[in-house]
């Protein structure tokens, strides 16, 4: 019982994964989550012939990441949209005042002329339009240089880390460093900046349904195991009185 109570955790957790992959299919710049299971504890159950036989405490699932792989571009037109080609994220300022990171491109201006992500967040370090400056005047270099009627304004801090399928997933599409994901650096050269365009999410459609299914069904074989050892503890009660 105990085991199939575990097998049930874990699916549980995948079928929360699955779900949140096909919750995103459409958000800019989404990695899908990828889930692993590992064996829980095992203890000796006896001998059995001449090896020794091991009872297993069922399984359990974890979060081993997320996806990075690059996720198609959409052509948008809009001169404050971006999307990144190769590995690395836009460094901007969350909402409590802390480094994040997002692949989330589509741009806007604030009250203030500075650019902020479509969720208002400030990118960092911040670059301020001129007042009055039309969007249409704005040009996004290959390297996150930005300028606007030939006038340079800044650049967009392109940043990565050495193990980003460890970055912590946050709120407003952003991604924050963990112990894991190690510290952020200054992304490779190799990694282009394309203005006009989006990154779309990089889920697969059907591969998150099948997965999100066969989760169902394993939650659903869990509980019957469950439902079974009951029915012969029933059993087995109603004999000895």
């Amino acid at each position: 019982m105990y085991t199939a109570a575990a097998g049930m955790a874990a699916q549980q957790q995948r079928i929360d994964a699955a779900s949140s992959d096909l919750a995103n299919t459409n958000t800019t710049g989404y990695k899908h989550v990828r889930v692993a299971f590992r064996d829980l504890a095992y203890q000796a159950a006896g001998r059995g012939g001449t090896q020794d036989v091991l009872l297993g405490s069922g399984a359990a699932a974890a979060m081993v990441g997320r996806s990075q792989g690059q996720g198609q571009l959409k052509l948008t037109g809009q001169p404050l949209d971006v999307a990144l080609q190769g590995a690395g994220f836009i460094a901007v300022t969350g909402r409590d005042g802390k480094p994040a990171m997002t692949r989330d491109g589509e741009l806007r201006t604030d009250d203030k002329g500075r650019l902020t992500t479509v969720a208002g967040l400030l990118v960092s370090p911040v670059i301020t339009l001129p007042a009055g400056t039309d969007a249409s005047a704005v040009k996004i270099g290959a390297d996150g240089t930005v300028s606007a009627n030939g006038r340079a304004l800044g650049a967009l801090r392109i940043v990565t880390v050495p193990n980003p399928s460890a970055l912590a997933g946050g709120p407003d599409n952003t991604f924050t460093a963990t112990a894991a994901s190690g510290a952020a650096g200054t992304a490779p050269k190799s990694t282009v900046v394309t203005q006009g365009s989006l990154e779309a999410s990089n889920v697969d459609l059907s591969t998150a349904m099948v997965d999100l299914m066969d989760a169902q069904r394993g939650f659903e074989l869990a509980s019957k195991a469950i439902t079974y050892q009951d029915q012969l503890a029933e059993i087995a009660n109603g004999i000895k009185r």
